[in-house]
């Protein structure tokens, strides 16, 4: 009944163990896809980002050439220039479109690098918790299958136990039912063991005179 006992005790442990694997599994694929999914996003923005930077900054210098080049035009032309310096757009040294471009970069960079910093370390706690969980498990499947040997065993001992007190048994009640059926006469005659010892006696006397 111990054993019993353990070997179930030991299948709820290892079934435990099965849903909490099976759950943690669940969680770190739903969560690797999620990664994945954040990491090619953030690398597509980047290069998309990347893409309009080098539009933008190929834009802005050709437009610094041409107001350049208008400029020395209008420094030649009678009244003098109208322009006192190349038009820089909205480049980065003022703070403008390419900058706040430049910050989104960063920022997508970042978003990457600690996703995939995220990432690698959730696939390490997952790969440490799969290896001592599947360490428990055999662990105690080994125990449990020590305990039904041990219990196989148990079981034929007491099978022959209880064979053995039954044929014990039978003897006794045997053994009980003759002793009645002797009693009255050995027991329970009425007469003393003095009285015996002396019917004895009178009896060898008979016997030894009728020898004579």
């Amino acid at each position: 009944a111990k054993l019993t006992q353990e070997i179930a005790d030991l299948t709820d442990a290892i079934a435990e163990i099965d849903a909490a694997v099976a759950k943690a599994t669940e969680i770190r694929n739903a969560e690797k896809a999620k990664n994945a999914e954040t990491i090619a996003y953030a690398k597509a923005a980047s290069t998309a980002v990347a893409q309009a930077l080098a539009v933008l900054k190929e834009f802005y210098a050709k437009a610094a050439e041409a107001t350049a080049f208008v400029q020395g035009w209008e420094d030649d032309a009678p009244g003098g220039g109208s322009y006192d310096k190349a038009y820089t757009g909205m480049g980065a040294e003022g703070g403008g479109v390419t900058g706040m471009l430049e910050v989104i970069a960063s920022d997508f960079a970042r978003l990457e690098s600690e996703t995939s910093a995220s990432e690698d370390e959730a696939a390490n706690a997952f790969e440490r918790f799969t290896a001592e969980s599947s360490k428990d498990r055999a662990v105690k499947d080994t125990d449990m299958g020590n305990k039904e040997i041990n219990k196989t065993h148990k079981s034929g001992l007491l099978n022959d136990t209880i064979k053995d007190l039954k044929a014990t048994q039978e003897e006794l009640d045997a053994a009980l039912a003759y002793y009645d059926k002797l009693k009255p006469s050995c027991v329970n005659s009425g007469v003393s063991y003095e009285e015996r010892v002396k019917r004895r006696a009178d009896e060898t006397q008979s016997l030894q005179e009728a020898l004579r």
